[in-house]
């Protein structure tokens, strides 16, 4: 009979991949890899990410690293923006493809456009332009609208993000700076050819970062389906949640003891830290989860390792917004937190309130 986790060692465990039970001394490079990139629609939010995960972090450094090429933005999991390594991003973009496939005969927006286009044709067009210089949206639609007329050229545009490994080149997500997204291919920024991850090291890598997990679990972290026989031929650990779910675990991988101290931390927008599993109560409730879904509230607030509520900065004052009453001490705690993430965002600001 497979040992059983509960939610709260399952919490725990996972707030210490995700380097939330205590700050780490990695790097920020190493620990982009570690976590398997990072949530990036917002620019700046993998900036804050790091900042609650690293003992000592400087946002600069990682705009050297986007500058220098060692860190990219591309879409990935989920079809969405995550910065990740070069060498990740090559990596799992083409094991990421069949994603993109769904999403060209799928999308409500821009599929019906596209049916029946020429699609490797649109590609390779789409490849020459950005490669001979990166281009943002905009510009491939007008360009790619003079070759097919009778195509809109926004759905043109849109086919290349499913098409192609596109990265967004700085300044887009430097520390401070803002601009709209100009695009090239992985190959031509980086220079090397994707070479497409093992499955098997992909799910291993998940796990590294979020485990304990059940094969469903995989599944929504990544976007992809069909991973049971790929866990079942991996030698895992295996447990069962308090709902009789089977998990599986790298043997190895850190189990910490469920009344571990979870001190307060500040996620940013859409942190893959809850988004990551098919079933999210480990960290957050079911009734919040829909709440900040239905509010469009993006960043959360962990208490005891559970999302205890969210906020905002406004007009450099942090605001928080807590799902329900806290204690004095854990109010003081947040309170305490909440002012050194103004100060990193905001240097010299101050003033919290809770709301």
């Amino acid at each position: 009979m497979s040992e059983v986790l509960t939610w709260r060692a399952l919490g725990r465990a996972t707030l210490a991949r995700q380097l939330l039970l205590r700050r780490s001394d990695m790097p920020a490079r190493q620990a982009i890899e570690h976590l398997v990139g990072m949530q990036g629609q917002a620019p700046h939010a993998p900036y804050i990410g790091l900042w609650t995960r690293l003992s000592t972090f400087d946002p600069q450094a990682l705009s050297q690293l986007l500058l220098d090429r060692a860190v990219v933005r591309i879409a990935l999991m989920r079809g969405t923006v995550h910065l990740a390594t070069a060498a990740d991003a090559l990596a799992l973009r083409p094991l990421t493809q069949p994603i993109y496939d769904r999403d060209l005969r799928t999308n409500v927006l821009h599929g019906p456009a596209l049916r029946g286009l020429d699609l490797p044709a649109v590609a390779a067009a789409g490849r020459e332009l950005v490669e001979a210089q990166p281009r943002t949206g905009t510009q491939l639609s007008a360009l790619l609208a003079e070759r097919w007329p009778d195509r809109p050229g926004a759905s043109l545009a849109y086919a290349l993000r499913d098409l192609l490994p596109l990265v967004q080149v700085p300044p887009r997500g430097l520390w401070g700076r803002s601009g709209q997204p100009v695009l090239t291919t992985a190959e031509s920024w980086l220079g090397r050819p994707l070479a497409a991850m093992d499955p098997g090291s992909m799910v291993t890598r998940y796990l590294g970062a979020f485990g304990p997990a059940t094969v469903q679990d995989a599944q929504t972290w990544s976007g992809l389906t069909g991973l049971r026989e790929v866990v079942e031929r991996l030698p895992l650990a295996r447990f069962r949640d308090e709902a009789g779910r089977e998990l599986f675990d790298l043997p190895d991988a850190p189990r910490p003891d469920p009344d571990t101290p979870a001190p307060v931390r500040f996620l940013p927008d859409f942190d893959n830290l809850l988004v990551s599993h098919d079933d999210r109560t480990r960290v957050i409730a079911d009734a919040h989860r829909a709440y900040m879904a239905k509010h469009r509230l993006v960043r959360a607030v962990l208490v005891d390792g559970i999302v205890a509520g969210t906020w905002t900065i406004a007009k450099r004052r942090l605001e928080i917004r807590p799902f329900g009453g806290l204690s004095k001490r854990d109010r003081s705690a947040v309170a305490q937190e909440g002012e050194r993430l103004l100060g990193f965002v905001h240097p010299g600001a101050a003033g919290t309130v809770f709301l």
